[in-house]
């Protein structure tokens, strides 16, 4: 396994800097994601750590050992990308083992590697087929099949599931976690799709413009965020923000509440609003409503409900899962 450990690292490209002195623990064992919108920083800190872009200041350690300067070949780590990066001439075997056999590990150590992978990734039937023969999702095995044969102390992924359909990101994410109960081994996974960074990681780091905002479990950053951005990332649909004058809350800036949270009535609740869409999801019905001061709110609710575009509805939520924010953004909590 490896520990990884950024001290004030910084990146910066001519005259932006997109990194802002990162600090950051992950210790042996952990599932973490980098989580944040796109030109965040996530992947050029994650290449950082790579050895695939060179800090401008700062230091990484792996292990506990210092490798800034030190080629990715040598840091004892193995990256998937998200455009699986495999060789079109080689097979499925070719792909996994060519980096072993550049390294000229013996050939028995190289089919004890290879055999242990593709029965995890259930390959074994693919290993002489070409990348062109292999589907999206097999594709994407195989790139993950060549760094586990490595035994890296440290696997990084870059945005492995962006390329896949929505049925094949399922599936793969969920052997993704699978691998890594059973190796046992750190995982650093850079993503955009805050559900993935929730059902994988044992702990997000949410960035923004090149800062980590927060880093916590993922129920610590749905329950207790540290500001309004990742209030607002973290969740799906989106946290609703009101201005907590509007809804007499004196000395808030923002109210936050989460659609999920919402309750909505056709006869009685705290605030009056107009349905204005509604989304029938199967499982989930999601209602768009226009507060009496125009704001637009999205309400969850578990089931299928039927209301009329336009018809009259109060919510209400429970005092305790009301979000408070500063006008710095900064999360208000009584304790």
């Amino acid at each position: 396994m490896g520990s990884l450990q950024l001290n004030a690292v910084t990146k910066t490209f001519g005259a932006t800097k997109v990194l802002h002195g990162i600090e950051l623990d992950v210790a042996d064992g952990d599932f973490v994601t980098f989580v944040g919108p796109s030109g965040c920083g996530k992947s050029t800190l994650l290449r950082i750590v790579a050895g695939l872009e060179d800090a401008t200041s700062g230091q990484v350690l792996i292990d506990g050992l210092a490798v800034t300067t030190t080629p990715p070949a040598r840091r004892g780590i193995a990256m998937v990308f998200q455009t699986y990066a495999l060789y079109p001439h080689l097979t499925v075997a070719g792909n996994m083992t060519l980096g072993l056999r550049q390294a000229k590990m013996p050939s028995a150590e190289i089919a004890r590697r290879v055999a242990e992978a593709s029965e995890m990734l259930s390959l074994a039937d693919y290993l002489k087929r070409r990348p062109a023969e292999l589907s999206g999702g097999q594709r994407q095995r195989v790139a993950i099949g060549r760094a586990i044969v490595r035994e890296p102390k440290l696997f990084l992924f870059d945005e492995p599931l962006s390329n896949l359909d929505a049925a094949l990101r399922v599936n793969t994410r969920l052997e993704i976690a699978r691998l890594h109960r059973e190796l046992n081994t750190t995982m650093v996974y850079v993503t955009h799709d805050q559900v993935e960074a929730m059902t994988l990681a044992d702990k997000i780091v949410v960035m923004n413009a090149g800062r980590i905002e927060q880093v916590g479990s993922p129920m610590e950053l749905y329950n207790r965020p540290a500001n309004r951005f990742v209030a607002g990332f973290i969740g799906s649909p989106q946290m609703n923000f009101l201005p907590a004058g509007a809804f007499g809350y004196p000395g808030v800036e923002t109210l936050g509440v989460r659609p999920e949270h919402l309750r909505i009535d056709k006869d009685k609740g705290d605030w009056k609003c107009t349905v204005v869409h509604v989304e029938h999801l199967g499982a989930d019905t999601n209602f768009y409503v226009q507060s009496a001061q125009s704001h637009l709110i999205t309400v969850r609710v578990f089931g299928e409900i039927h209301m009329e575009i336009g018809a009259t509805v109060y919510l209400s939520a429970q005092p305790q899962q009301i979000f408070k924010f500063g006008t710095n953004g900064v999360a208000i909590y009584a304790n």
